[in-house]
């Protein structure tokens, strides 16, 4: 006969694994370890402007989404805006650019 706590626990696996598919990401969700990469690219993308002297002091806001990086806010200039979206695009890992910066 089993103990009580060992069938507790051979319940709590059961539906721990009965619940991983519930979690599966759908087409239109991002799963835990595609965020993770689309983190890491964004900090990635955010370092590398900040790093540039002619962008440092923009005001540039990053996302990323399965590897698309959207820069948007606003630059003092078109050349500022371009020059974001080609910094953005030399960065390890993103897909394309989205470059929605406003010249102010």
């Amino acid at each position: 006969m089993l103990k009580p706590r060992r069938v507790l626990r051979l319940i709590a696996c059961f539906a721990l694994l009965s619940a991983c598919p519930a979690y599966a990401g759908a087409q239109n969700q991002e799963s835990t370890g595609q965020y993770v990469d689309d983190s890491v690219i964004t900090a990635k993308v955010k370092s590398a402007i900040f790093g540039d002297p002619t962008l440092k002091l923009l005001q540039i806001k990053v996302t990323t989404y399965k590897g698309v990086v959207q820069l948007s806010g606003f630059v003092d200039s078109k050349q500022s805006a371009d020059k974001a979206g080609e910094v953005a695009r030399e960065v390890k890992g993103v897909v394309s650019v989205q470059n929605d910066l406003i010249v102010k």
